[in-house]
């Protein structure tokens, strides 16, 4: 069976996320394959429970098949992080000891051509991470105006030919619907000045910035763990942590800021205080990197509520 996604920072995580025995309630917001998880309940079983939260119905039934030995301890959500507290509170469960998010696209969805998160192949222009919605790559991409795709390609790709790119998409457009990764990628490249064009050799393929652009807004993801993380630090429990792997500087941003912003709050009325254990984020290692290449831009960023 070709492995569904390998978990990154895994040591990292567990040693972080996990710092008293004796069971516990974990929630992994991010199921993905269940590499996360499965750790996670090779330390805390059979005392500990683990909710596993993916809007990916994919990521669920795989992460199913990987977790099957600890069933009677797992809780499989097909959801949104975004909806964490309603989650949680439908099932009855308080004192979380421990909350573990690892953003981003996972290598299943990269390797899936019919999901069109990648360029590597030739896909449908499609990007969801949540299959049941409506809203696709390839909408945004044939109805966005111009001024709203700059806005796309500018604030999540932060990309600075997003007015040549956004425009030739558009002139494109009103010839054929363009609905595959292929076809976007030549409208990239052929978007560029004549002199970047000619170099063919990049750092970063040009069309890396549009598709995660793309890919954000189709999912809403940068709203979605705002929202998320806020609620996760209000409802975990004394002495839990929260462990955020980030994997680009405006997923990190947020996690950094709402991580400042929670630790500075000072409430007289608050029985506890937030802590960050990572003053500056923890990266993958040399040898994990070589190992897994999508681990280079890993940021693990780590806080912890404590007892006034």
């Amino acid at each position: 069976m070709v492995c569904f996604h390998i978990p990154v920072m895994l040591k990292e995580v567990i040693y972080h996320l996990i710092h008293n025995r004796g069971g516990g309630v974990y929630i992994d917001c991010t199921l993905g394959g269940g590499g996360h998880s499965k750790s996670i309940l090779e330390r805390v079983y059979p005392q500990g429970i683990l909710v596993g939260i993916d809007q990916d119905i994919e990521a669920i039934n795989r992460a199913k098949e990987e977790l099957s030995i600890y069933q009677d301890k797992v809780i499989f959500i097909n959801d949104n992080f975004k909806n964490l507290e309603a989650i949680i509170s439908d099932l009855k469960i308080k004192n979380i000891s421990g909350i573990l998010y690892d953003l981003g696209v996972s290598s299943h969805q990269l390797r899936e051509r019919k999901r069109g998160f990648s360029f590597q192949d030739d896909g449908p222009l499609d990007m969801r991470m949540d299959l049941s919605q409506q809203f696709k790559a390839s909408t945004l991409i044939n109805n966005y105006s111009e001024k709203e795709l700059i806005r796309v390609f500018k604030t999540y790709g932060e990309e600075r030919f997003a007015l040549r790119i956004a425009r030739t998409i558009v002139l494109e457009r009103q010839k054929n619907p363009i609905t595959s990764t292929k076809q976007l990628e030549e409208i990239v490249f052929k978007s560029l000045p004549a002199e970047i064009r000619r170099k063919r050799r990049w750092k970063i393929n040009p069309s890396t910035r549009i598709f995660q652009a793309i890919r954000i807004e189709v999912n809403k993801e940068l709203e979605a763990l705002e929202s998320s993380l806020i609620q996760a630090i209000r409802m975990l429990g004394i002495e839990g942590r929260i462990c955020v792997i980030s994997y680009h500087s405006l997923e990190d941003r947020i996690v950094k800021n709402i991580f400042k912003e929670a630790e500075k709050k000072d409430e007289q009325s608050l029985p506890y205080k937030m802590k960050i254990l990572t003053k500056k984020p923890i990266t993958a290692s040399p040898e994990e990197v070589e190992k897994n290449p999508r681990a280079r831009s890993a940021k693990l960023r780590v806080i912890e509520k404590i007892k006034l």
